[in-house]
């Protein structure tokens, strides 16, 4: 048997479709099928089976990525344990966080830790998905909620304001009571629950999951939104309505698997953002003079 072909299986497990599957992957469909067809020859045993076009475990294949699963993990600490005896920052250091952190914050400051780790490549990843740092699927984690489990070096970066903005063109009047906000599957966060309370009799006339769509479209009056003040206060075309304290708060953390952070890549670019957000956290939150 071929244990890189237990890869696959766990792959195809987690995301559900040969698609998804081969797209983590960095293969097409046909390689994920034809090492999956062959983890099945060498163990005699079907490990999926087709239903509604997703690939659904069987009996014996849940038991199988059960165990996969724990390889794996296993697999990358043995990684951290050998890169980490290096001691040198460089090589790849991977970094995910929500869409609007990435795109809005983090790119644009990433020169700096470029300039001072030469040897350093970012491999930074805009997702909202839980990617999993045991699995090493990313080295560092940035997200807006404290896990409630797990075996992780956690540290709070920022506290996160939010407001009510409007457009700053004087000519786009809004309607009282229009707003934007995001798809109902985020219905759950602070500032979605925020903008429920206040909706009243108003209306969302537009949603989607995408923060800066969203401010794109407070700007050209199609309603107010709630909007982090980090983003929304640097935004010329948008105006913050609600006063100079944010209207509500959320938390910004970091996690680091254990054995990764005593890479020094891993460590070089963990200590960088912990001095940026330091830096700039009257910024994220959002307190005017």
């Amino acid at each position: 048997m071929n244990w890189d072909d237990l890869r696959f299986a766990v792959m195809l497990g987690r995301e559900g479709t040969l698609a998804a599957a081969a797209r983590r992957l960095g293969v097409d469909q046909t390689t994920v099928a034809r090492r999956l067809k062959a983890l099945e020859t060498a163990l005699g045993a079907s490990l999926f089976e087709r239903g509604d076009g997703h690939w659904l475990p069987t009996a014996v294949g849940l038991r199988v990525l059960e165990r996969a699963g724990r390889i794996e993990e296993d697999m990358a600490g043995v990684i951290r344990v050998a890169e980490a005896g290096a001691g040198k920052v460089g090589g790849v250091v991977r970094i995910t966080a929500v869409a609007a952190i990435v795109g809005e914050w983090l790119v644009p400051r990433l020169r700096g830790l470029c300039t001072c780790h030469p040897e350093l490549c970012v491999d930074v990843i805009a997702s909202n998905d839980n990617l999993n740092v045991a699995r090493r699927e990313a080295d560092i984690a940035i997200r807006l909620a404290r896990p409630a489990s797990g075996d992780f070096l956690i540290r709070k970066l920022a506290d996160i304001g939010y407001a009510v903005y409007g457009a700053a063109r004087g000519d786009l009047p809004v309607r009282t009571g229009d707003w934007v906000g995001y798809n109902e599957d985020l219905g759950h966060t602070p500032e979605m629950r925020y903008l429920h309370a206040m909706l009243g009799g108003g209306r969302i006339r537009l949603r989607s999951n995408s923060l800066r769509g969203l401010a794109r479209a407070v700007a050209d009056g199609v309603g107010h939104g709630v909007l982090p003040c980090f983003l929304a206060d640097a935004a010329p075309d948008l105006v913050r309505l609600t006063g100079a304290r944010p209207v509500l708060s959320r938390e910004l953390w970091m996690l680091i698997h254990p054995d990764a952070r005593s890479q020094a890549r891993v460590a070089a670019t963990a200590d960088w953002l912990v001095e940026r957000f330091q830096a700039e956290a009257a910024g994220f939150a959002g307190i005017l003079e």
